[in-house]
């Protein structure tokens, strides 16, 4: 299973491309932040977004994708700009029929940490080892990108095939 993991945001939107399944080595195959300048107009913003991650769609042709599920923060603004990055990637995925999952970010700590409140130096860390890299990917929103499609690989991966299987045993 190819995952690609959206860490979603307007002045950084992480990307990465994690391959493998339950069980077995995961391996990194991309990653990246999109960075937009916080002096542009919110459409192309927008719209630089669309294009990098319609652009990692063609390149990496995953079989789903994962975005952080958006929570509420104290900054009515922050949180916005995350909820409008999370459409584009989902409207991408959707558009070309690729499975899209929303994981919170305590899913993802727990996933790749043990720990739902881990903080972002330990999130790096266990994905540096998870993918074994030599460094962590930088900045935070990359490691949270490619922890994002780790979490999937793990939990939603084997949801969908349990899914499939018990649907395939009823007929």
């Amino acid at each position: 299973m190819r995952v690609l993991g959206v860490d979603p945001g307007l002045t950084r939107c992480g990307l990465g491309v994690v391959e493998g399944s339950v069980g077995r080595p995961l391996t990194l195959r991309a990653v990246a932040v999109i960075r937009t300048p916080h002096t542009d107009d919110i459409g192309s913003r927008l719209v630089a977004i669309e294009r990098a991650i319609e652009q990692w769609l063609d390149e990496h042709h995953p079989d789903a994708v994962a975005v952080e599920r958006v929570f509420s923060q104290h900054n009515v603004r922050t949180v916005m700009g995350t909820a409008q990055a999370s459409a584009v990637a989902i409207t991408c995925a959707a558009r070309r029929g690729i499975p899209v999952a929303l994981h919170t970010p305590s899913e993802m700590k727990a996933a790749v940490t043990g720990n739902g409140r881990a903080d972002k130096a330990q999130v790096a860390a266990m994905v540096t080892r998870i993918l074994r890299l030599e460094q962590a990917p930088r900045p935070a929103d990359a490691a949270d990108a490619l922890g994002l499609a780790v979490c999937h690989v793990w939990r939603g991966g084997a949801a969908a095939r349990i899914r499939q299987a018990l649907a395939a045993a009823a007929r």
